[in-house]
């Protein structure tokens, strides 16, 4: 089936978007030693897709995941899950940040242990409502605005101005307009879309470096002994503490409790009712293998 001239256009918007951000995070990943997962084949995936898969067994094809510790043929810790979209009007944009936010919430719960960036990349027309509730689920979001894309786009010589009347004969003139357009000058437009929102282009690495680069400030751990008991009143239970006796004798473990404190605010919490699964929480912090591990 012939894609429609105005679903290709938007494809090229798409397709400008990918190429701004790109290089941006390629270059990031570079000087963090990380690796940049992104569409396209990778041996230890399969497929063209990246796609993970969340503690519930649902898979999410995403744009980007930065992973440390990852290779072509090895996955690595996630430690950022990036989307990018673009929506012209302003109708589909919560539906979009409410996708975005299904693919990237369950992942960053799964992978909780190691407190992932959750960013997400947006053009055009996003409502500020959109925008907040993304944050308010602690996205990062970078937005390009609708009239900054149509302005860089006008530099270039295309009208990607449009609503809903525009005839596919506008929007083929525009395809045609862009398809001519040399490699060079593509490369060009994907720059200036950069340059017209730099101050927002870095606060998002700023943001995201601040998670790569976060140290661990401290570990608190609060090994748990004892019987748990229940009771069917708040007087009960309160008769129960002041009668409790706290001299007792040694108990049996019931379970480690595990805070990570990061000094960027990040708290990671776990509890676990072994020693054998703490140290495997605590050996995702620190993945350096040692004799008889």
């Amino acid at each position: 089936m012939a894609v429609s001239p105005a679903h290709r256009f938007g494809q090229i918007i798409g397709e400008v978007l990918e190429a701004t951000i790109e290089p941006l995070l390629e270059e990031f990943a570079k000087k963090h030693h990380l690796y940049l997962d992104k569409q396209g084949s990778r041996p230890c995936r399969g497929g063209l897709k990246v796609t993970w898969v969340d503690s519930n067994g649902n898979a999410h094809d995403l744009d980007y995941v930065l992973e440390r510790g990852g290779a072509p043929d090895k996955l690595g810790i996630p430690i950022a899950f990036i989307e990018t979209a673009w929506r012209r009007y302003t109708k589909h944009s919560r539906n979009k940040a409410q996708e975005i936010q299904g693919a990237l919430v369950p992942l960053a719960d799964t992978y909780r242990h190691v407190a992932p960036f959750k960013g997400a990349i947006l053009a055009g027309d996003f409502t500020e409502g959109a925008l907040t509730q993304l944050r308010s689920l602690g996205f990062t979001v970078l937005h390009f605005p609708y009239e900054t894309v149509v302005a860089v786009f006008k530099k270039a010589g295309i009208d990607a101005s449009y609503n809903e009347d525009t005839p596919d004969s506008a929007f083929r003139k525009q395809v045609e307009a862009y398809e001519k357009l040399s490699a060079k000058t593509r490369s060009d437009l994907s720059w200036a879309l950069v340059e017209a929102n730099a101050s927002g282009v870095k606060e998002f690495i700023r943001s995201l470096s601040e998670v790569v680069s976060r140290q661990i400030q401290r570990i608190i751990i609060l090994p748990l002994h004892g019987q748990s008991f229940e009771l069917g009143t708040v007087d009960e239970a309160i008769r129960f503490i002041q009668e409790y006796d706290e001299r007792s004798g040694s108990m049996v473990i019931q379970r480690y409790e595990i805070q990570v404190r990061y000094n960027n605010g990040n708290v990671v919490e776990g509890r676990f009712r072994d020693k054998a699964s703490a140290v495997e929480f605590l050996r995702t912090y620190d993945p350096t293998p040692r004799p008889g591990t």
